[in-house]
């Protein structure tokens, strides 16, 4: 729903002529088709004749182009300021900031990796204020299929790389990987992965360190690749990561939270909620 002109009143003082033609800006680039002025109006609860001055100021220094005499999107001016803003973020530093403010929420340990080629790497790690014992610490690298972020890399990964890695793993692997405390044979694994990339999560419920329950999500570019993985790591007893739950609601914002300052807004299409 889009706020009323008239309706808003700035906390602090500003200017409110500036404020409208950002309105306008922001309409035009989430419209699912160029809107026209009419629409425009409408939407904004402006006058026709005074969206129309905005208008042709935008026009006028490139924010905004006019396609078929009667409709508006942005103009060249828009995408250079997208582009300079795009050069800016800085998704490691974003995570890092997401999970200081997880661990401070939770009290649960979490962790940032990245992909190194073979398997996650963690380059950030918070203990709560009751570590657990775990043999992983920061700069440790992860078994791409005996990791919850793993996994996720491994579900979003080209597929002869993929298979790459998996042949390796069932070749030399002494025991098979588990889910819910179930082996995971070569032909399951697939599916499991398929559902992993649906769902943009893996947990791992005691299923490699004994009574320890661990949720991972991805974070991603703007383009749909992984460029983060955040996880949460607890204490079975006390650390409910079930889907729905308050451990698993904290982890999915915190990580949606990262794609969509990076993004801008929310990415449809790779099966996030």
């Amino acid at each position: 729903m889009v706020t009323s002109m008239a309706e808003e009143s700035p906390k602090r003082q500003g200017i409110g002529s500036l404020e409208i033609g950002l309105h306008i800006l922001n309409y035009i680039s989430t419209a699912p088709k160029p809107p026209t002025l009419k629409e425009l109006s409408g939407a904004l609860d402006l006058s026709p004749s005074r969206a129309h001055k905005y208008l042709v100021s935008l026009l006028r220094e490139g924010y905004i182009n006019q396609v078929n005499h009667t409709q508006y999107t942005l103009g060249n001016s828009s995408l250079t300021l997208g582009i300079s803003a795009l050069r800016r973020i800085n998704p490691i530093q974003l995570s890092y900031e997401a999970v200081d403010r997880l661990n401070e929420e939770t009290d649960k340990t979490v962790s940032v990796t990245v992909w190194n080629g073979n398997g996650p790497l963690i380059i950030k790690w918070l203990d709560s204020s009751q570590p657990i014992s775990v043999n992983v610490r920061l700069g440790a690298e992860l078994s791409p299929l005996n990791s919850a972020s793993g996994r996720i890399y491994l579900a979003h990964l080209p597929a002869k790389r993929r298979k790459e890695l998996v042949d390796q793993y069932y070749k030399n692997a002494k025991s098979l990987p588990k889910h819910r405390g179930k082996p995971i044979t070569r032909e399951e694994l697939q599916p499991h992965l398929e559902t992993i990339k649906r769902d943009n999560y893996c947990a791992f419920f005691s299923d490699y360190l004994p009574e320890i329950n661990v949720l991972s999500r991805p974070v991603f570019d703007i383009n749909g690749s992984i460029v983060t993985v955040i996880t949460l790591l607890g204490l079975d007893r006390d650390t409910d990561i079930s889907e729905g739950s308050f451990l698993f609601e904290q982890v999915r914002e915190c990580s949606d939270r990262v794609t969509r300052q990076i993004c801008g807004q929310q990415r449809e299409g790779n099966g996030r909620d």
